[in-house]
């Protein structure tokens, strides 16, 4: 086994092309192997896995600094350099993160689970490799998906006008999660496509004979066989590609004869998503992640589909209803149709439906533009997204009060992707924010009355988020109806304590309740509905009947739900009153089991009744 003797990338320069192809089969093995069994980005890391070898065979790592932009094509990479045996532990409670983490490895040199910063990150490295008088080398590898994004093209103008030495790989496979849209993408295709790419797969065995001997030689012969006046080039980066990024017996000569030139250098790779897996091969889109054990010779789940509905897809379905009836209503998403549930609305409503790329800040904005005219636009957009178009928000939608609705989903704790995906902070980024409404539904039931709520309100933005998942079983009713804005409900009474839960933490503070009774402890329960405008009126009355009060939500304690609570009691005078909150503490969530995080941090079903009694007995 050749992958067993690697236990850093310098292992890789003793071994031969045929070893090293030999070393790429057994980490699509390992990758299957361990990936059938744990949850975890599939088809991307399956076509990496010759560009990571490679770059680790060129470069001396971690000298030379790699800086990959997310890290759903990196898992290669952590084969590479020193975790093959702790890769079983992959994005499992206080195992590896499935992401890149500096705390994890010093070859990790920049963090990342969201797109498109891999450029602007290794131009600072770059930068700085300079002010300090040092001379190694800066790679960022970045997907063709990544590039959509606004902050890499801002890096690569900026690179361009910097002229530091640094590389960008751009890891072309045509996809994103779903497959990669816009003019940047036609143009990639545009490249693939011409004889000049033919031309170079065709020769490139025949352009090594350049190497090593003159191995600028063969980066200028490369250079000269294509097509000039690309579109790197107009941003001022020396362009080389397309190249077969899985072909190690060309890849390796001709980014060794790269690495001497100096100046911003743009090498494009094509690349084949779920490369050595024929199931992934076909269905890319349904192999980016997998959620659980599937059978290897047919890729298929060998858990049966959940008969309770996900949150998405309620979100999903209730749209396309509501859709129906009003042909004002469009959706908007960046890049993550299939993830949000706008894949479905696309196929019944193909133009009304608009997909901008990895582009938060576009999207935001684009639907800003579209309600100036009339029109009622949902962005469908994870939580963790969001922070993407946080000024957009601000700026172009609530200043103006357009009425655009946010579709917050994976809002709260959303396990294995970790402190980069945990959809945590949206109710404190939202609720300062003047003009704008926002919601959290108990159960799928009720989000399909928020969302109805959502498009019927006319008086400016709205946001209502979601968790991850499926929902908790409740009956769906089959018609929706608007809720009246900022009214609270009341679940359970009880004049001993007072619990105000959020969105997915009611269920448990209504199983805490019924526990609490068994021990003599009766507890009003309200489930609050709106973040922003609070029930400020039944929350004060029901504080001055009770006196002790529980607050509990999904999302960081910090400016949260909590302390909108605590505003309103404060700004009533109301100073004779107990109150503890629960949710998300003052520091970044690790990755793992979302159970396990939820007692880890305080705020499941026992931590609620821990409190209870701590109240009720004066603790």
């Amino acid at each position: 086994m050749v992958l067993e003797k690697i236990n850093n990338p310098s292992d890789l320069k003793n071994l031969n092309v045929s070893e090293l192809k030999t070393l790429a089969e057994e980490m699509r093995a390992h990758l299957l192997s361990v990936l059938s069994e744990h949850p975890g980005h599939f088809a991307p890391n399956f076509g990496t896995v010759e560009l990571a070898i490679a770059v680790h065979t060129v470069f001396d790592t971690p000298r030379d600094k790699v800086i990959w932009d997310i890290g759903h094509q990196a898992y290669p990479h952590k084969l590479l350099t020193g975790r093959l045996d702790t890769f079983e532990t992959l994005r499992q409670t206080d195992g590896i993160s499935g992401f890149l983490s500096r705390d994890e490895s010093k070859y990790d040199v920049f963090g990342a689970g969201h797109s498109s910063t891999s450029i602007s990150a290794a131009l600072g490295i770059a930068a700085a490799r300079d002010v300090n008088n040092d001379d190694f080398k800066v790679i960022a590898i970045i997907g063709d998906g990544g590039l959509t994004g606004g902050m890499a093209l801002e890096g690569l103008n900026a690179a361009g006008d910097f002229k530091k030495d640094m590389l960008v790989i751009l890891n072309d496979n045509q996809m994103s999660i779903s497959p990669t849209i816009g003019a940047i993408s036609k143009h990639f295709h545009k490249l693939i496509s011409s004889r000049g790419y033919n031309r170079l797969r065709s020769g490139a065995k025949e352009l090594i004979n350049f190497f090593p001997s003159d191995a600028k030689a063969l980066a200028q012969k490369i250079e000269a066989s294509l097509k000039p006046g690309t579109l790197f080039e107009e941003f001022g980066f020396r362009y080389f590609g397309p190249l077969d990024g899985n072909d190690l017996e060309s890849l390796i000569p001709i980014l060794t004869g790269i690495r001497e030139l100096t100046g911003p250098i743009l090498v494009h790779v094509v690349t084949k998503k779920g490369k050595g897996y024929p199931p992934a091969e076909e269905d890319p889109v349904g192999f980016y992640s997998v959620s659980g054990q599937f059978d290897l010779k047919t890729g298929k789940s060998l858990h049966p589909a959940s008969a309770t509905p996900k949150y998405t897809d309620v979100f999903s379905r209730t749209l396309i209803e509501m859709a129906k009836k009003d042909s004002r209503i469009i959706g908007v998403t960046a890049a993550m149709p299939g993830g949000t549930g706008l894949d479905k609305f696309s196929e019944a409503y193909s133009e009304r439906c608009f997909d901008v790329g990895l582009a938060e800040q576009c999207a935001v904005t684009f639907a800003a533009g579209l309600a100036t005219e009339g029109l009622k636009p949902v962005v469908a957009i994870y939580s963790t997204f969001l922070q993407r178009g946080y000024d957009q928000v601000l700026h172009d939608v609530c200043i103006q009060n357009l009425p655009v609705v946010f579709a917050l989903d994976r809002a709260g704790l959303v396990g294995a992707d970790g402190p980069t995906h945990h959809g945590v902070f949206d109710i404190a980024y939202l609720r300062s924010i003047p003009n704008i409404v926002s919601m959290a539904p108990k159960d799928e039931n009720e989000l399909q009355h928020m969302l109805k709520t959502a498009l019927t309100y006319e008086m400016g933005p709205i946001a209502l988020r979601y968790p991850r998942g499926t929902g908790t079983g409740v009956k769906l009713e089959t018609e929706s109806k608007p809720l009246p804005i900022g009214k609270a409900e009341i679940c359970h009474e009880g004049e001993d304590l007072l619990i105000v839960a959020l969105g997915n933490r009611v269920y448990p503070a209504l199983e805490a309740a019924q526990t609490l009774s068994k021990t003599g402890i009766e507890t009003t329960v309200v489930n609050a509905r709106f973040i922003k405008p609070l029930d400020t009126t039944l929350i004060v009355d029901l504080a001055k009947q009770i006196g002790k009060i529980i607050t509990v939500e999904d999302g960081v304690l910090m400016g949260g739900f909590g302390s909108a609570v605590l505003e309103a009691l404060a700004a009533e005078a109301i100073t004779d009153v107990r109150v503890t909150s629960l949710g998300v503490p003052d520091r970044f969530i690790e990755h793992g089991d979302v159970k396990t995080l939820y007692d880890r941090y305080g705020y499941d079903t026992e931590a609620i009744i821990r409190a209870g009694v701590a109240l009720a007995v004066g603790v």
